[in-house]
């Protein structure tokens, strides 16, 4: 199968540089899927969604990423991140209890720390 480069960096640090078959991304306007060969197109990343990554040969990589956009050129993918986290760093248990503390909040920035914390538990697999 046809792979493209992919960066995937944070402001805090690079998290993932490679090979990957194919990105997913969700935007204000929904999911995307790319692969090689994909037109350009520079997208902002929603809000609460994991991006996930298809590597050839290994597991596919999940990401909580929390504000951002991402970037197709011909050169390839570039995921950039406000703050990040890949599945193995996510705690579980304290994304669920942090969930669970801003349930009926409507103030903006629990909000968003809510979104967080389901990027987190959707980047792990677990359900939301």
């Amino acid at each position: 199968m046809t792979t493209m480069h992919v960066e995937l960096v944070s402001i805090e640090r690079p998290l993932w540089s490679g090979e990957a078959t194919a990105v997913y991304a969700r935007t204000p306007d929904g999911e995307i899927g790319i692969m090689a060969k994909h037109a350009p197109l520079i997208g902002v990343l929603a809000a609460g969604w994991p991006v996930r990554i298809q590597r050839e040969g290994e597991d596919e990589l999940r990401v909580a990423a929390h504000g951002g956009f991402i970037s197709v050129t011909g050169q390839g993918v570039s995921v950039l991140a406000e703050m990040a986290e890949t599945a193995a760093e996510v705690d579980v248990a304290r994304a669920r209890d942090h969930l669970a503390q801003t349930q009926d909040s409507t103030d903006p920035e629990t909000m968003a720390r809510r979104l967080r914390n389901m990027a987190r538990l959707r980047a792990a697999g677990e359900s939301v």
